[in-house]
């Protein structure tokens, strides 16, 4: 796709989209930002085979856009979820200077120290026994935090590729810690 055409098509399916867009998010911002990304990712990509209407291809392209954000916004809680409304009146804890009334008990207990090390060495173990690009994938999703669509990127992998590479490592995983500290 050449500027040319992506300011053609702007014009000509840019409204089409945002509406689509809006009706599955149901946020305007985020229906703008998805829309962006798609003809973003059409100039980027330049694979317009002319196999179907330039509305169907940017479509499609929308519709893994938007599946990404609803992923994304199924895995982030906003911390106003979290509060319960008894939490809500945080004033009591805190005197006029803003010092605690009560300073919290230390979490340092020394034996906890100790069984949270061990359990890092048997989780590392874990992670050493499951194929390296599974670990590398669950290494840079899990610990890291890095997005779906970097991850992807950079182990050169589909989006559903990923999925069940993370699933498969957080399985292992899961099965040699219910062997080697679970049942411990």
């Amino acid at each position: 796709m050449t500027t040319e055409n992506a300011n053609d098509w702007l014009n000509e399916h840019g409204d089409y989209l945002y509406r689509f867009a809006l009706a599955r998010l149901r946020d305007p911002h985020q229906a703008e930002d998805v829309v962006q990304e798609t003809f973003f990712a059409a100039i980027k990509n330049n694979s317009f085979a002319e196999q179907s209407s330039p509305r169907t291809w940017l479509t499609g392209i929308l519709k893994h856009k938007i599946i990404d954000v609803m992923r994304k916004k199924n895995r982030e809680t906003p911390a106003s979820e979290l509060m319960h409304e008894s939490d809500a009146n945080m004033d009591e804890f805190f005197d006029d200077k803003g010092h605690w009334v009560d300073k919290p008990q230390t979490w340092d207990v020394p034996d906890n120290l100790l069984e949270q090390k061990q359990f890092m060495g048997v989780l590392q173990k874990c992670i050493d026994k499951v194929p390296n690009k599974l670990a590398t994938l669950f290494m840079m999703r899990d610990v890291e935090e890095k997005d779906n669509q970097e991850i992807c990127k950079e182990l050169n992998i589909t989006t559903t590729n990923a999925w069940v590479m993370l699933y498969r490592a957080r399985m292992g995983i899961r099965k040699c810690l219910e062997i080697n500290w679970i049942g411990h």
